[in-house]
């Protein structure tokens, strides 16, 4: 299979061409994602879902990380980057029913399996009102290996540093045919995909804002 083309871009956002996927990260390319979170109400409550990334990832395996998220591919817009809720959870929506969070640019690296990366990422976030049971997701196996779901309030409180961990009920893939696993969870801040955990306080917060 071909391997992922990406448009990148300098720092000021030029565009420079197009790079594969293994080059963009080895070199450190910036590049655009798109960010979406899960979100519902249930009377006073408002609820977050997360993903737990696969560990066979090239950047940041086996770490919990955005409902759902991806790179744009080489000449892709960010309105059709909304396949990425259908390919990693099974969830069909319109770009309209999206809820813009705004953009944020994102300078990381690291070594997966004795491999240095660098991910230069410029992301648009957007939150979603899903009200589609966790059981009757289909998560993309190459990609997902979970989705769970904590008190939005809750989160908040742990990423802001006065609750050490969230206590979260979820769904896990298990062998290739057999239904998703149910699973109850306690989710450290420590565990999710390294970013300032003011990214992940400020979204939550502009969660409570969606209806």
């Amino acid at each position: 299979m071909a391997e992922e083309l990406f448009d990148i871009y300098d720092e000021q956002l030029r565009p420079l061409g197009t790079a594969t996927r293994a080059e963009t990260h080895a070199r450190g390319y910036w590049h655009r994602t798109f960010h979406c979170w899960l979100t519902r109400r249930e009377g006073n409550r408002r609820f977050v879902r997360f993903q737990l990334r696969q560990a066979s990832k090239d950047t940041n395996p086996g770490c919990f990380d955005i409902t759902a998220a991806g790179h744009l591919a080489a000449g892709e817009t960010i309105r059709e980057a909304i396949r990425e809720l259908e390919e990693e959870l099974g969830v069909a929506a319109t770009f309209e029913q999206l809820i813009p969070l705004g953009q944020i640019r994102e300078d990381a690296s690291g070594e997966v399996n004795g491999k240095p990366f660098i991910d230069r990422e410029v992301s648009d976030v957007f939150g979603l009102v899903c009200d589609m049971p966790l059981s009757d997701l289909k998560l993309q196996p190459e990609e997902v290996a979970g989705v769970y779901e904590a008190d939005l309030d809750v989160l908040i409180a742990m990423f802001e540093g006065s609750l050490s961990e969230a206590a979260a009920l979820g769904v896990e893939l298990g062998d290739s045919d057999a239904p998703l696993t149910a699973v109850r969870r306690f989710v450290q801040a420590k565990q999710f995909v390294p970013r300032d955990f003011s990214y992940y306080a400020s979204v939550l917060r502009a969660l409570r804002g969606c209806t």
